[in-house]
């Protein structure tokens, strides 16, 4: 029976009836099929139990009987909640968070036409960043199993007592055992950070298989013949498997030879005392070699530019996606055989060699985002939009804090253990000092972003009481109650809170970027905890770093184990799963560009099956179809309308509410869905519609220029519908906000119109005049477009 459903909703009845579709896609968060039809009999007519299109029972067959559907659409609804919120194993995807950070970064450029290798450069800079990012996992993984656990806390007998499970690997409760030498103690413990990192390319492979693996609709037409044509038009947009490939090997190779590199130094750096063993000093030397030789190629392939968008790669890059992970594994095997091997005499005491670890990464990570911010600048400057976000310099803001997060999960994971093992600070040297540095500046971290908050809050304050001026305007005569009034002024002040955000995140950027660097010197001049280095200084000084550092050693534990907690409640917890669902919809709509152990883009799936459904509706009825898009799934809409050829794309029409289109995606993300591509859009469609509210944090107007713009947007949505009680409305109407679209009159009346103005009898003409403030009658075929 689902075969005959599904041959019943592509391959229609002989002839083209003209039937008309109406294609529902729900926002973030997801919803049911039945509350989207508002029915409880639904049907999947395609898909599969991940993402599905559903039809009320009652149209499963609509298609047979175009006479029943001559006044009204066929009402269908997409549902992909399951792409990003399903079962509870996915909260441990917030581990990837500064993965999916900084790949959002890499969508963040700013508009610009003819800077070919600008571009590129913007590109290369945030891969670059990504592969720090990994590294910094792993060394923060080699430092709690390598130094914290194998060498400090195994090599000192009062720890070793305290940590029974740890004697077989102390020299002293073992009694020599043959675990307990250094090397041999290294060589077990890098089991840790080697398992991660073949967790996370067990993880990108297989999430590439589940989410990313379907591929776009083939076109005949050349995407750069077409003018005007978005960047997410291009047929190969969503499908980068090449990249991803290429990306996952580099960084698998990456992790691996971080571990070695953990063990190998070590061992060198003893083989190299006078009197040491030659051959395994000339063994030590070849093996440094041989991880400078890999880490040279990892970051040759990671520069290597492999994305292609122009058309659709099914090619695969198998000789280097294979052999370049063999090749970091055999590395790993022979360090650890060299780690392993008996050195009579060689004891472990003080720290590793991670103040110089991370100090390089921090180094290297300031200087990535430093070189980013040139480039994203002089992109802006070629092509200056005024509603860009940071003025172009999102990009390189958002990858500072991807960098800063990277920091807090390890040195905090760090802290955490060094607590865990030493408890009393008295056995162990602890973490490396850098990571303390890096912790004791969370604290005037905090002072800004509470400033900036407290402004914030002033700031809405005012425009509350603006608002309900405002709000008495809009309902004359009946605002009698000024708790309501106020309720709704508040409601309208906080939802523009979202056009704050780009100062919020620049100035937090730039802030995060200065005390890192002021913490990276202080480790590195001082070779101190910021408590000691203030020693002798004023007593003010003194004593605000012993402050900063004990309070910053506290704030990264408790966020630490409040990142855990939530990741553990999310688990249990479906409204907890909903929420960190939520996050994800926004964060991992784009293609993993920048990092391949990034959450998996859920719309290299979604755009391909909203692209096939459009695209078979048309050829098999003749055209006539309205997708209608909430909130996130109007992304949707735009990007798989973009996907069609031209001849389809102007048999749709686009109806939009809550659409974060403009307020989000076209100032956060310029290049892509920047004012000339979303004029685009309004072009090649045939008619396009945009519902928004003043309540509403996420949506708002598209704000297409010219004439464009009145023919798109509706003026804003009363919300609450009614400020008292009427004989419609006689129980009090909620503020709606973000929500509930549907449940607006001018949502009816938007979608009447689209569907007469795509009557296959009577073409309706475009207008861009401002004549969009009237709305015309539900079989008026001339609406404005």
């Amino acid at each position: 029976m689902a075969e005959a459903r599904e041959k019943a909703g592509t391959a229609g009845t002989a002839g083209k009836s003209g039937t008309a579709l109406e294609l529902l896609v729900h926002g973030v968060g997801g919803t049911t099929p039945a509350e989207m039809l508002d029915d409880p009999r639904t049907v999947r007519i395609t898909g599969d139990h991940v993402a599905a299109v559903f039809r009320r029972a009652e149209d499963a067959d609509a298609e047979s009987r175009p006479e029943d559907y001559r006044g009204r659409p066929v009402p269908e609804a997409y549902v992909w909640c399951n792409l990003t919120s399903g079962n509870g194993t996915r909260a441990l995807w917030l581990l990837l968070l500064p993965f999916m950070v900084v790949n959002i970064a890499h969508w963040m450029r700013p508009a610009a036409h003819g800077r070919i290798r600008t571009v590129r450069l913007y590109g290369l800079l945030l891969r670059l960043t990504g592969l720090t990012l990994t590294v910094l996992l792993v060394a923060a993984a080699c430092e709690v199993a390598l130094d914290l656990v194998a060498w400090q806390c195994a090599g000192t007998r009062a720890c070793a007592e305290r940590h029974s499970w740890l004697g077989f690997l102390s020299p002293v409760m073992s009694d020599g055992g043959w675990w307990s030498t250094p090397g041999r103690r290294l060589a077990l413990a890098a089991a840790v950070p080697a398992a991660l990192t073949g967790l996370l390319w067990y993880l990108s492979l297989r999430t590439w298989r589940a989410y990313e693996s379907q591929q776009p609709m083939d076109r005949e037409t050349d995407p750069e013949g077409e003018p005007g044509r978005a960047a997410l038009g291009r047929p190969g947009f969503w499908y980068g498997r090449r990249l991803v490939a290429r990306l996952r090997a580099a960084h698998t190779a990456a992790g691996l030879l971080t571990v070695s590199t953990g063990i190998v130094v070590p061992a060198a750096r003893h083989d190299r005392r006078p009197g040491g063993p030659a051959p395994l000093d000339t063994l030590g030397w070849v093996l440094l070699g041989a991880l400078v030789a890999g880490a040279v190629a990892v970051v040759a392939v990671v520069c290597r530019r492999g994305r292609s968008e122009n058309r659709l790669d099914r090619e695969l890059d198998e000789h280097l996606v294979r052999r370049l992970p063999l090749a970091s594994l055999l590395l790993f095997v022979l360090a650890l055989v060299y780690g392993g091997w008996d050195r009579p005499g060689w004891t472990s005491h003080g720290r590793l060699s991670g103040d110089a670890a991370f100090g390089t990464i921090a180094l290297v990570q300031g200087l990535l985002v430093v070189a980013l911010a040139v480039v994203a600048h002089l992109l802006h400057r070629s092509r200056p939009d005024a509603r860009a976000a940071v003025r172009g310099l999102g990009g390189p803001a958002v990858a500072m804090l991807a960098c800063a997060l990277g920091g807090v999960m390890s040195g905090g994971v760090s802290q955490r253990v060094s607590d865990w093992m030493d408890g009393t600070g008295t056995y162990l040297d602890g973490p490396p000092v850098l990571l303390t540095w890096q912790a004791s500046v969370i604290p005037p971290l905090l002072v800004v972003v509470l400033l900036m908050c407290a402004a914030l809050a002033r700031h809405t304050v005012r425009r509350a009481r603006v608002e309900r001026e405002a709000v008495e305007r809009d309902h004359p005569g009946e605002t009698g109650d000024p708790g309501r009034t106020r309720r709704i002024a508040l409601t309208r002040a906080m939802a523009g809170l979202t056009d704050r955000a780009p100062l919020l995140v620049a100035i937090t950027s730039t802030a995060t970027l200065l005390l890192g660097a002021g913490a990276l010197v202080g480790a590195l001049t001082t070779g101190q905890v910021p408590g000691e280095a203030a020693r002798g200084t004023y007593a003010v000084v003194q004593g605000a770093a012993q402050t900063a550092q004990e309070l910053g050693s506290w704030l990264i534990g408790l966020g630490f184990i409040l990142f855990v907690t939530w990741g553990r409640r999310a688990y249990k917890d479906a409204s907890a799963r909903r929420t960190i669902g939520i996050l994800w919809d926004v964060g991992t709509f784009w293609p993993r560009a920048a990092h391949p152990f990034a959450p998996p883009c859920y719309a290299e799936r979604a755009v391909p099956d909203l692209t096939w459904r459009m695209a078979t509706w048309t050829r098999a009825t003749g055209g006539r179809l309205v997708i209608s898009g909430h909130s996130q799934g109007s992304v949707l809409a735009a990007a798989a309308s973009w996907q069609l050829e031209p001849s389809a794309r102007r048999r749709v029409a686009l109806l939009t509410y809550g659409s974060p289109l403009e307020r989000l995606y076209g100032r956060w993300f310029p290049a892509h869905f920047g004012p000339d591509a979303l004029a685009s859009l309004h072009g090649e469609v045939d008619c396009w519609r945009n519902l928004y509210r003043r309540t509403d944090p996420i949506g708002g107007p598209i704000r297409l220029p010219g004439d464009a713009g009145p023919a798109v947007d509706r003026p804003p949505l009363k919300d609450p519908l009614t400020y008292g009680r009427t004989e419609l409305h006689p129980l009090p109407a909620p503020i709606l906000g973000h929500s509930d679209y549907q449940a607006d009159p001018a949502f009816a009346e938007e979608r009447a119109r689209l569907l007469a103005r795509l009557r296959p009898e009577v073409p309706g003409p475009r207008h861009t005049g401002g004549a969009a403030t009237s709305v015309p009658a539900a079989d008026d075929t001339t609406g404005n477009c």
